[in-house]
């Protein structure tokens, strides 16, 4: 059998409209696949999502957990599909305060929603108590986009005595594609879970923009990809100063090789 790697993807076409997140979400763990990995892959369940075109159903084994983020119980609902033409399974994070009746991270007016952190906390919480439910245990996490980039963190925090992560490496794509504001005060206070604390997050700024959530998430991975040529030169310079290896995605159709060399690189090193 081959090894694991789950996709946690911010979009996935064609289940949202196409745009180079997306492409991504869509073609890598098509690649992946490609090269003989066993794919898993996530997303949030936007409200823009046609379920039943997409021939999405609920997975009642899986849903029923409570999220608390900030004290308040967030009901946990898991959906799943199948992308026709590459048979990878879908599974989607939903939730009716979080992700129905409204659009992806922007509303009708073009403006960020103003709990897009919490989404991305409960989103990602959302992925690993779904991930041990499952009782697959993968070799590698790949996060693509920055609704993901809370992921590394809970990881090595509030699940590091998990089973199924402990030999798991973790990669970070940074994309162009960004919030423009901030994620709010709370932010911080609003991560805490377990392990997870936030006196943890003191070297970040208090104003969590994009760069911080960046920072984050490059800290508590074990490589970067740079999806391309308009990603933030300070995030990867700042990767650089980390130490942390660092992918240039290939300008290439057939970039599966690239990525699979960099997977088991990484893998080798954890041993």
């Amino acid at each position: 059998m081959g090894k694991k790697v789950l996709f946690v993807n911010q979009e996935i076409k064609p289940y949202v409209p196409e745009s180079e997140m997306s492409t991504f979400g869509y073609d890598l763990p098509t690649a992946m696949q490609g090269e003989g990995y066993e794919i898993r892959s996530f997303m949030p369940k936007w409200g823009n999502i046609n379920e039943r075109r997409g021939q999405l159903h609920e997975v009642i084994r899986l849903s029923g957990i409570n999220v608390i983020i900030d004290d308040t119980d967030h009901p946990l609902i898991i959906k799943v599909a199948s992308i026709p033409q590459t048979r990878i399974q879908v599974y989607f994070i939903d939730n009716e305060d979080y992700f129905q009746k409204r659009k992806m991270t922007q509303d009708e007016m073009g403006n960020d929603y103003p709990d897009n952190g919490e989404r991305a906390i409960f989103f990602a919480r959302g992925v690993l108590e779904t991930v041990k439910k499952l009782r697959w245990a993968p070799d590698v996490i790949h996060c693509q986009g920055w609704m993901s980039a809370v992921v590394p963190f809970y990881v090595r925090t509030a699940y590091k005595d998990e089973p199924q992560f402990a030999n798991t490496r973790i990669v970070t794509s940074i994309f162009s594609d960004q919030p423009h504001g901030d994620f709010g005060s709370k932010f911080k206070k609003s991560l805490e879970f377990r392990e997870a604390k936030a006196s943890m997050l003191k070297k970040y700024g208090d104003k969590f923009d994009f760069i911080e959530l960046c920072k984050l998430a490059i800290d508590y991975s074990d490589g970067i990809v740079k999806t391309g040529p308009n990603v933030k030169q300070q995030i990867i310079d700042y990767a650089e100063a980390e130490g942390k290896p660092i992918l240039l995605h290939p300008d290439t159709e057939k970039y599966g090789p690239a990525y699979k060399d960099f997977y088991e690189e990484l893998i080798n090193t954890g041993k």
